[in-house]
């Protein structure tokens, strides 16, 4: 077999996206998407092959393997096409035009994302996964047709390119809707049909996580006290921690579970899963106090920290879910080796985590995964609640130090500022709900990173840093996010430094990516090169659409800054996409917990004295989805603030719709005053 050293590259080889750089040695001609390869297909008249996939995708894995290190396949790539590999976490852009153009020919769409277009870049075909036969079937066919009917590749470019325009249309709604309790309880009465009640989640496989679904649900029983949603969310999140799923030696969650209960995962781990489940678990815990959720907070952080966590307090992206060529491989464990790792205590170890002589999975292996809860195991073994922590944790420390000498998955290690805030917020509301330091500090040390490397000297974000060098241009859910993170960083700390950065990004979205005629926001800079398409997203997915976090961000930010255009543009968003809610309620969750403060106005909280952060935690030992904070030691800035100062005392105001109730000094006293 030869080695890279023995291979040629192709023009990926000075890349810096560790995607590209997979199938930098590949006998195919890759190119990146730049101007230059634009401009070399223009000139050549040569279709098009954009392959799009991600550095943690086993099925992206798969084919490069079987068909894109194949020299057969790659001279009929390379003699009839100009091939150009793309990285959907880098240019999630481009991913978005061509998975458009995959769901309107196909119906379906995933990764890898295989198109083949014109020389201007309009797609004729596209596609997710395709054998090595299906693959070169694929490739031989266009190119006929290209030598002899191509006014046939014309006409479907046309029509392809035409039903993406029209998938990015998005007409603005004149007529107000009314955004009630009762419109609430009309998107549940749709969802909780779909809602499997026996093992969390969507009914069906595979199982996506899905967080904003779960946020959501904790905002509506905040507001409806239907048990049946509490229900939802407590079955969901518990069968995520006991499922496969979880990495129960390491802590952290893999994308998806490929059946219908979390036992098996697609074993790759992202950033922006852990982050968001990180907000979620501990929001749930506020709530329901179960120290299970704090123990999948700690535990999923000490993964972050210890395996994704950059010298720079940037998060990288992702771990891959191969190793050594086969997916899982470094996650699951035969009987015996566990035996040897954990000796004394293996039967009740391998009872907890579903360990079976003959495997659980595939070629005798075993993924730990929970059926039982602890009452069971204290009960058939007679341990003490004590007793039975121990030993387990005992076990987890022994696995993962024998998975430490394995042959680790791939890293990505490319930092991305969008992903990077919503792990941000990750540890503000791990710091909310535990008042555990080390996260506001590590909140911090992250935000300082994003400034740092991420923000330019023009007030815009790149949405890329790796190796030292902050590049690309950032896209909306860079900016909506890192704002949305900026302002709950400023919940904890009360420096009004966050809240003015989240309106210093705010007026550069409004001034680069606001569409005036349909009173949304592109995806794109109007700074960034012409797509065949200006795309906006909508509708939220397993990333909350990056329309909806910035329908978001601009009522917070009305709400602190007094910005009442800012709140109305806000409720012209969700009224544009209100029909779609209530039908749709797991597709437009972050939509509809945008909903519940236009159902009912958030508390504005102001803490004002030298105790104001004893309060505030104080106040967070309560799930308050619909309550804003804002804090000085003396006169602050806000004008919610100004003149609110008593000396000698730390004054609580609570206040709504911008007027405030009697001041107080007990936070049980103002709790009382919110119903």
């Amino acid at each position: 077999m030869k080695t890279d050293e023995d291979r040629k590259p192709n023009h990926l080889i000075n890349e810096t996206s560790p995607y590209l750089l997979q199938h930098a040695y590949n006998p195919v001609d890759w190119r990146a998407w730049n101007d230059a390869t634009l401009e070399q297909a223009q000139k050549e008249q040569k279709l098009i092959i954009i392959s799009i996939g991600y550095a943690a995708c086993h099925w992206c894995h798969v084919m490069e393997h079987e068909s894109f290190e194949d020299s057969t396949v790659a001279a009929k790539m390379n003699s009839n096409y100009l091939s150009i590999k793309v990285d959907r976490e880098e240019r999630p852009d481009i991913d978005m035009i061509y998975m458009n153009a995959a769901q309107i020919i196909t119906g379906r769409g995933g990764w890898p994302l295989n198109a083949i277009a014109l020389p201007d870049g309009r797609p004729i075909f596209a596609g997710t996964y395709f054998p090595k036969d299906k693959w070169i079937q694929v490739l031989d066919y266009f190119t006929e047709l290209q030598k002899n009917e191509p006014e046939k590749l014309l006409e479907q470019a046309k029509q392809v390119t035409e039903g993406i325009r029209q998938a990015d249309f998005s007409p603005i709604k004149e007529t107000p809707s009314d955004f009630t309790q009762q419109t609430l309880d009309e998107i549940w009465k749709n969802w909780e049909g779909k809602i499997d009640f026996q093992n969390g989640g969507r009914q069906g496989a595979p199982k996506f996580m899905m967080p904003n679904n779960y946020d959501y649900l904790l905002r509506y029983y905040s507001l409806s006290n239907n048990p049946k949603v509490l229900e939802a969310i407590n079955v969901t999140l518990n069968k995520m921690a006991d499922g496969g799923l979880y990495d129960h030696a390491g802590g952290g969650f893999a994308r998806y579970s490929t059946d219908g209960i979390w036992k098996v995962p697609h074993f790759e781990k992202m950033l922006y899963d852990n982050g968001q489940l990180v907000s979620l678990y501990a929001q749930a815990y506020q709530l329901t106090k179960n120290p299970y959720y704090k123990q999948v907070v700690d535990e999923t952080l000490n993964f972050v920290e210890r395996e994704m966590k950059d010298k720079s307090n940037g998060f990288y992206s992702s771990l891959d879910a191969d190793s050594e060529g086969e997916e899982g491989k470094f996650y699951v464990w035969t009987a015996e080796e566990l035996k040897k790792i954990i000796k004394d205590d293996y039967d009740l170890v391998s009872d907890y985590f579903s360990v079976v002589e003959r495997g659980n999975w595939e070629q005798n292996t075993n993924i730990l995964f929970k059926t039982k809860d602890d009452a069971y195991f204290l009960n058939k073994y007679r341990l003490s609640e004590k007793e039975l922590k121990t030993k387990i944790d005992k076990a987890k420390q022994l696995i993962l130090a024998a998975r430490s000498e394995r042959i680790r998955p791939g890293l990505d290690d490319k930092i991305l500022t969008s992903w990077n805030a919503l792990m941000l917020k990750g540890y503000v509301d791990a710091y909310r709900a535990f008042a555990e330091p080390k996260h506001k500090e590590m909140a911090l040390a992250n935000a300082t990173f994003i400034l740092e490397k991420c923000k330019r000297s023009d007030g815009g974000l790149n949405r890329n840093f790796k190796n030292g060098k902050s590049t690309i241009n950032g896209f909306l859910d860079d900016y909506s996010l890192t704002i949305e993170a900026f302002i709950a960083l400023y919940e904890i700390t009360f420096d009004d430094k966050w809240l003015n950065e989240a309106l210093d990004l705010s007026a550069y979205v409004m001034q680069h990516f606001y569409d005036e005629e349909a009173k949304m926001f592109f995806y794109t800079s109007d700074e960034d090169a012409a797509l065949i398409s200006r795309s906006k997203e909508l509708s939220d997915n397993v990333i909350s659409a990056s329309n909806s976090s910035m329908a978001k961000a601009l009522y917070y930010l009305g709400q602190y800054f007094y910005k009442e255009d800012y709140i109305d543009l806000s409720r012209q968003m969700l009224n544009n996409v209100a029909d779609q809610i209530t039908p749709n309620g797991p597709f437009y969750a972050n939509w509809a917990s945008l909903m519940t403060h236009f159902v009912k106005e958030p508390y504005e909280v102001a803490i004002v004295g030298k105790d104001l952060h004893e309060k505030r935690k104080a106040f967070d030992e309560s799930y308050l989805p619909h309550v804003l904070f804002l804090g000085s030691e003396k006169e602050g800035e806000l004008d919610l603030l100004k003149g609110k100062f008593i000396k000698g005392q730390t004054t609580i105001y609570v206040c709504q719709k911008k007027a405030c109730k009697l001041p107080v000094t007990e936070v049980k006293d103002a709790l009382d005053m919110m119903p």
